[in-house]
């Protein structure tokens, strides 16, 4: 019996490894997002800690040098914050072009299967046919030899 072999299979094969590399990537950018919104997070915390410390601070006698200095966090925290907002905005934009990245070869893999898959129907049709072919000049030199006899 004849076998099958996908004339592409290296074109197929190459598809699947930059499929691969496509979703690694794609996962590399989801934990760089995970961690930039963690130290968003965390920034923000600090600054809550620094305003009820400001609040606390307000409450107990005023020390002048002590509200200056808590103002001064608060003002650091919001620059701290706005930088890594915008880090957290990046790391959101490579996430979105790798997960595009990851559709497209996706895709491509997919293709190149349903490619394949066609290609393997028509190899089964071509067997089918040849074997339906053998069949018959079974038949037609059976039928030949009984008639001459």
């Amino acid at each position: 019996m004849a076998k099958f072999k996908y004339r592409m299979q290296s074109i197929l094969n190459i598809k699947e490894k930059l499929e691969d590399q496509a979703k690694n990537d794609f996962s590399r950018a989801r934990l760089h997002l995970d961690e930039e919104t963690d130290k968003l997070q965390a920034l923000e915390k600090r600054k809550e800690d620094y305003v009820e410390e400001g609040r606390r601070i307000r409450k107990d006698a005023i020390n002048i040098k002590d509200l200056e200095n808590n103002d001064y966090a608060i003002e650091k925290m919001d620059e701290y914050i706005l930088r890594q907002q915008e880090q957290v905005k990046r790391a959101e934009r490579e996430l979105e072009n790798a997960r595009i990245k990851l559709t497209e070869a996706m895709q491509e893999t997919k293709i190149q299967n349903k490619l394949k898959e066609k290609a393997f129907e028509d190899f089964k049709k071509e067997l089918n046919a040849a074997e339906s072919k053998e069949v018959d000049e079974l038949t037609s030199y059976t039928y030949g030899q009984k008639k001459g006899e």
